[in-house]
Formats: C-alpha cells, structure tokens, sequence
C-alpha cells in the first residue's frame, strides 16, 4: 500500500505513513493495515519494539480521511461510518493496551485520528514544530479516539477548554496536558529510529531527551478554570461573553465556530470521565455513542459540508450556544444496546 509502509527493521515493527501531501491522513485501509501488523507482532519475538513515524515536515497526521465518511452519510448509509470509527477505536484500545513498546514521533500536526495512532503509545515524542490538538468539534464531532480520557486527566479543566476550543498545544504544552511525554530535537529522530531498530532497546531514547521551549497553558490555567469548571455549555458561553477580557472574546469567538451540540456533548464526556476509573475504554465507549449517531442526529454533515466540500465555513448548526436542550445531548449519548461498541477482551 503506497499509504503506509509497514515493515520489520532489525529489531523494530516499523510504520511510516506516507501521504504528506495529505498531511498523512488516515484512510480506513491505513487503520486496518497498523491494526493487523500490531496483531502480528505481538507474538514476534524478533520485534522488541514499534516505532511509528510520517513522511513530510508539515504533519504526523491530521486526521482521518472523512470524504468517504460524508459521501456515505449523504447516502443515508450510516453503517459504513459505524464501522469505520468502531475499527479505529478498537486500534486505538489495541495501542493503550499493547505489550511492547510503541514510539510514536509525532512533528508538525498531529490531530484527531493522529492522535489516535499515537498518543495512545508507551512513548511519545515531540519536536519543535509539534502541534497537537482535538478539533472534532469543529466538523460535528467530539473528541474521540480516544481523547477524551486524555482531556479528562489534564490538570484543573484544561480538557474542557481545549476541547471546546480546539487550541494547538506545542511540544511543552503538550507534554504538560498529558498527550505527550517527552521533547527530542527532530535532527535527532533518524538517529534515534535507527538506534531503536538496530538495538530494540528502548532505554536509549533517555539519552536524547531535552528540555522543551517554554508553553502557555500552565500559566492560564487559573484563568482557564475560571470560566470552565462547569460542564454546562451554555454556563461556559455566558460566562466568556459576559467578560471583556481578550482572552474571553478569543476564547468564545473559537467556540462559535464549532457544533455547539458537539461541544455540549463533548462536555458530558469529559466530566463523566473525570468521576470514572473506566479508562480508555470506557472513554472509547462514550464517544462510540455520539459518534455513531452524528451523521443521522447531529451535525457531522453539515459541518462537513462547510469545512470540506463547500468550504464556506458558514454552518447551519441544529442548535444555539446557550440553547442545547438536555434531551438532545441524552439521545446523543444514550447507551446503544446491542449496537455498543465492543473492543478486543470485551
């Protein structure tokens, strides 16, 4: 597949994707291709170790490929949708739980579906142009691949506004939130791979390690709590759109962009993770509700159709900022009977 090369290397499982031009989104058969050799080597006694990496300078991976996703929805196919996050999902649990470790390097953008395929990983790796962040909210979605268990266990209610907001973190942010662990200048990174494959010893990356350029968060995060230690949406708008300061009016102007449904829904998940010792699956589970349900009762479609198709970033969103009903985030995230998700063990 010219998408993906997957190999063994000496004593490394190797993933590399291969769509720069496409910021190295993933497509369905990309996601099918990592879970199978994730499977296969983890009875290989030759792999010690996996290391995954992208092609290009501008993007680990910014998403998943989410054309198909639309035309289907369109159809009213709503299956083919179903079963694409399902299967992504059940490699995102298949990451968290793997027995060796997983490597991710992870330059310029990594978003949504990349941070799926990575920041799920024993050990993940930032650079200096590293930009990660969750901006399902944006197109109809919520934070998901498993994100927001990670969102959930970022310091004070940090989750919540970069869930909401879809604000970048850089490469100290990222490591301070909770979806990175640690810095290596990229330079280094053939060196290192090339240290990991021959020796599969992965105590060595300790010796590249570096101290990252200084973030913003951990400085506004009291600022931050302030206006987002609710889960209530329409509380979070009121509060932003009551106070002059910069920071508030950036803040809500980045909101407006987003499906406020989403945002209310992607709420309710974050806090019922913070109360939950459930972990990833659990968190993996919630989403697979919304995300299920999007194209039929949210607003996946539409806000495809402005991002992507239309590009008139101009949505027709179902719902007001302050007027989400209840009822419409309980439909989103009622339990789905026969039809929940089912990981790999469960």
């Amino acid at each position: 597949m010219n998408d993906i090369d997957i190999r063994v290397k000496q004593r490394a499982g190797r993933i590399t994707l291969q769509r720069p031009n496409a910021l190295n989104a993933m497509t369905y058969d990309m996601c099918t291709a990592i879970e199978q050799a994730l499977l296969a080597w983890r009875e290989n006694d030759t792999v010690d170790l996996i290391v995954i990496d992208a092609l290009g300078d501008r993007a680990f991976c910014a998403g998943g490929d989410i054309a198909n996703l639309y035309d289907t929805g369109k159809a009213r196919n709503f299956k083919f949708g179903q079963r694409f996050w399902a299967d992504e999902y059940r490699l995102n649990a298949l990451i968290s739980d793997y027995p060796k470790p997983y490597v991710a390097l992870m330059q310029g953008f990594t978003m949504g579906g990349g941070v799926g395929i990575s920041c799920h990983g024993s050990h993940r790796i930032v650079g200096e142009s590293s930009q990660i962040s969750m901006p399902e909210c944006g197109i109809g979605l919520v934070p998901d691949v498993g994100g927001s268990d990670i969102l959930a266990r970022a310091p004070g209610h940090l989750g919540a506004y970069l869930g909401l907001t879809a604000q970048r973190m850089g490469p100290s942010d990222a490591i301070y939130v909770g979806f990175a662990d640690n810095f290596i200048l990229q330079h280094n990174w053939t060196k290192l791979t090339q240290d990991l494959e021959k020796t599969g010893n992965i105590e060595i990356l300790e010796s590249y390690y570096q101290v990252p350029p200084d973030g913003r968060l951990k400085a506004q995060i009291d600022t931050i709590n302030r206006f987002f230690d609710t889960p209530i949406l329409a509380d979070i708008a009121t509060r932003l759109m009551d106070d002059k300061s910069e920071f508030a009016q950036q803040t809500i102007k980045a909101m407006r962009r987003n499906s406020p449904l989403s945002m209310a829904c992607a709420l309710h998940i974050i806090d019922h993770n913070r109360g939950s010792s459930g972990g990833l699956h659990e968190a993996l589970n919630w989403e697979y509700r919304f995300t299920a349900r999007s194209m039929e009762f949210g607003d996946f479609i539409e806000g495809i159709r402005a991002a992507i198709i239309d590009k008139d970033r101009n949505p027709n969103w179902k719902h007001a900022i302050t007027g989400v009903p209840t009822d419409a985030i309980e439909r989103m995230l009622a339990p789905l009977g026969k039809n929940e998700l089912r990981l790999q063990g469960e």
